[in-house]
């Protein structure tokens, strides 16, 4: 039903891949440098607890690559790396800065993961997953619609909802 390869005409090439140019990143104070492949294996933001510690902030958005498509261009002395070994995990980060630079867990042995904002460009992968939804912050920006705020350039703020005169309470 399927031709095998070698059923193939001798005559017909493989069409050449083109290679895209690598999707490079740095820390923030620039000591560690860094590129992958493109385009990155996967992409997703990640809501668990250890990720929002390490990050410091309501989710990290990773960036997945094989180790063997990952390099540090420069720096690679400035890093330091924190395992734990309850979770099996690694997080290395710029010993200067404090830039998380990538996540490795030991059940996936060839993949690194890499904060998608240190990117300076496309990685080929857009974040479409949610990892741990169900641990998402009460506190975390969810889409709601914001607004200018007065006399502050650039700062957006969410109104809180009004509630309606019926529902005030010692109202006459």
């Amino acid at each position: 039903m399927f031709r095998d390869d070698d059923e193939l005409s001798p005559t017909k090439k493989p069409k050449p891949v083109a290679l895209a140019k690598p999707a490079s990143g740095q820390c923030l104070c620039g000591k560690v440098r860094f590129e992958i492949d493109v385009p990155a294996r996967w992409a997703w933001h990640d809501h668990t607890q250890a990720s929002r510690r390490a990050h410091g902030a309501v989710y990290a958005t990773y960036v997945g690559s094989w180790k063997k498509r990952f390099r540090i261009t420069q720096g690679e002395s400035e890093l330091s790396r924190y395992e734990d070994p309850k979770s099996k995990t690694a997080r290395s980060f710029c010993a200067n800065c404090g830039t998380p630079i990538c996540y490795e867990r030991a059940r996936s042995p060839h993949m690194v993961n890499i904060p998608r904002a240190l990117f300076s460009g496309r990685t080929g992968r857009q974040p479409l997953y949610h990892i741990a939804i169900e641990e998402l912050q009460e506190w975390a920006y969810t889409g709601e619609p914001l607004v200018p705020l007065k006399g502050y350039p650039g700062v957006v703020w969410q109104r809180s909802k009004k509630k309606k005169r019926s529902e005030r309470e010692g109202m006459f």
